[in-house]
């Protein structure tokens, strides 16, 4: 099982692009509609959308991406104290979720520590 994998656009044609920046230079006051619903970003998530459609409006392809905490297959087996070699086993089964960096598996920490905690309430029943 695999997490989100990250989302790239292409480049926006030149009409879009420009429209963009216009909209862009005179305002950076971002609402996003969601099925006809106005939501009004916080500080952090507002700069990274700005931040994206600039990049848009200049002509780059962008990639998003989610970011957690991701560690490696020997940092949550040492947290879930478990061998490097079950974990894998683990993630293959798909046991516990995995995200892939090219050949690289990433795996986030909550879901560590969420399959210890289904692992701590199978011994105790």
């Amino acid at each position: 099982m695999t997490l989100n994998a990250p989302k790239i656009s292409s480049p926006l044609d030149a009409v879009e692009r420009d429209s963009l920046a216009r909209s862009l230079a005179s305002s950076h006051d971002v609402t996003v509609f969601v099925d006809g619903t106005a939501h009004r970003l916080g500080a952090e998530a507002k700069e990274s959308v700005v931040d994206l459609l600039q990049r848009l409006a200049q002509g780059d392809a962008v990639s998003v991406a989610s970011i957690a905490e991701l560690l490696t297959t020997s940092q949550a087996a040492e947290l879930a104290g478990i061998s490097h070699t079950f974990l894998r086993n683990l993630t293959d089964r798909g046991h516990i979720a995995v995200q892939y960096r090219g050949s690289h598996r990433r795996i986030r920490r909550q879901d560590v520590m969420t399959w210890l905690a289904t692992q701590k309430d199978a011994q105790g029943s």
